[in-house]
């Protein structure tokens, strides 16, 4: 019996793939990007941000986003986008509501997007991203 080359083909490049996705699960490559501890959240603020100091953050439920705030009081939202972490630095555009423990923040900016995190002080970030630029003279 003569197998149809197809076959054979498909068989080995299935076979390929198989093997190099054991491969990288060995090598522990790709794994979730989450930011999993304190040390990995100001990693990820100091890459955003040379220099960014974090004095006080809010990890999100998921890991996947969080809120940070430097000696300075500026806040940086950082957030998962892809297999990378992406953050601004919140601007006075940029508005916040909280409903419950879960808060939305938009900075604004329309490739980055609304962000939505589960945090327990959900409400006092809100006020604190409502409040920048407030109440400095122009």
């Amino acid at each position: 019996m003569s197998l149809p080359p197809l076959l054979v083909q498909s068989a080995g490049s299935l076979a390929a793939i198989l093997a190099l996705a054991a491969l990288a699960r060995w090598l522990k490559l790709g794994g979730h990007p989450g930011l999993s501890d304190e040390a990995m959240l100001r990693r990820a603020a100091e890459e955003i941000v040379d220099g960014f100091e974090v004095a006080d953050f809010s990890l999100a439920a998921d890991r996947t986003a969080a809120l940070v705030r430097d000696p300075e009081g500026r806040i940086m939202l950082i957030r998962l986008h892809g297999s990378r972490h992406v953050g601004r630095i919140i601007s006075p555009l940029a508005s916040a509501r909280a409903h419950g423990n879960i808060l939305e923040v938009d900075c604004r900016e329309p490739r980055f997007g609304v962000t939505r995190l589960e945090l327990e002080d959900a409400e006092a970030w809100a006020a604190a991203i409502n409040a920048v630029g407030r109440g400095r003279d122009a």
